[in-house]
């Protein structure tokens, strides 16, 4: 699916569509709710169809609290997140979905300057909540946006953002932010800066539990030198990037998911590390430590379910 001109090529698939720049590749699938894969230095990017993300790991001041029994829907919808439509709009234009038959219309050569597709999803809590997510691709980037619209009823949320799973683990990964482990309500001994990080690390808890976020973050990129198809044996590294749209993001890069660490309750039980799981956020809930126990976050550091929450960053190609 190679580019023959500056123009994005489309490949209009049965149940996908494919969109090729010049410095790379990427396949949105119906179904899935999602990008199925994204190709770009010859190395794939996506292990599973990035999703909208509501639960973060529990900790022990969250349990102290009681959180996890007055917010535990949100890991069963965090879990299975139905994709209940897809739109596509071509150089500004709505169009028809382009699955069989109507995806025969278009020819072989079909270009475009901008090519957005928004997908939406209908959570499973009582009432539900509905999040839109859209892709905007253009030459050099990818703008995703995360729309929440919450619903009178619900209980407060863990997190807000969209969760990516990559094929292999990250050797590492390099982010402008703030500098160590830092939440909404634990940042104020951090400075912003450049910081490289080794590895995946997970925060050595006696019981696995949420770690590893960075607040207030410009960009973050991350570093794999490995593939599941061997393509990378050379040990040569590939970097993909992501940066703010807007406001800062917070972001965590962990070699497990929450619920993997959520059902853990010593290090030997988390499974062996074999992705990269990167949860990028717009809204993240405090993790307190008050008194260490019983005391709730404050309230400044609550994230309400009721109303409007985005996630927006870009993925850029050079």
């Amino acid at each position: 699916m190679g580019c023959t001109t500056e123009k994005l090529r489309l490949v209009y698939g049965d149940a996908t569509l494919g969109v090729a720049g010049r410095a790379f590749h990427v396949i949105f699938n119906y179904m899935h709710g999602g990008i199925e894969s994204l190709r770009t230095g010859g190395r794939e990017w996506v292990y599973r169809a990035p999703k909208p993300t509501f639960w973060r790991a529990t900790t022990d001041n969250d349990r102290g609290c009681r959180f996890p029994y007055r917010s535990g829907v949100w890991m069963s919808a965090d879990m299975f997140l139905p994709c209940t439509a897809a739109r596509v709009s071509v150089d500004g234009r709505a169009i028809a979905l382009p699955v069989a038959p109507e995806n025969n219309r278009y020819s072989r050569d079909e270009f475009a300057d901008t090519v957005s597709v928004t997908f939406s999803f209908e959570t499973l809590t009582t009432p539900s909540a509905g999040v839109d997510v859209t892709y905007t691709v253009t030459g050099d980037r990818i703008a995703v946006s995360a729309d929440y619209h919450g619903r009178r009823g619900l209980p407060e949320l863990p997190v807000f953002g969209m969760r990516w799973i990559m094929p292999t683990p990250a050797a590492g990964f390099t982010y402008e932010g703030l500098s160590g482990e830092t939440y909404p309500d634990r940042k104020r001994g951090a400075v912003h800066g450049v910081f490289e990080v080794q590895g995946l690390p997970v925060t050595p808890y006696i019981v696995p539990q949420e770690c590893g976020m960075h607040m207030d973050t410009d960009w973050v990129e991350i570093v794999r030198d490995t593939s599941l198809d061997n393509s990378a044996r050379d040990g040569t590294p590939a970097r993909l990037r992501f940066i703010r749209s807007g406001r800062p993001f917070a972001f965590s890069c962990l070699p497990y998911t929450a619920e993997e660490l959520e059902n853990a309750t010593h290090h030997e039980e988390l499974p062996p590390v074999r992705r990269t799981v990167l949860c990028i956020c717009g809204a993240v809930r405090g993790v307190g430590g008050i008194d260490s126990w019983h005391t709730d976050v404050e309230e400044p550091y609550h994230i309400d379910a009721q109303g409007e929450l985005n996630t927006s960053f870009a993925i850029e190609f050079n």
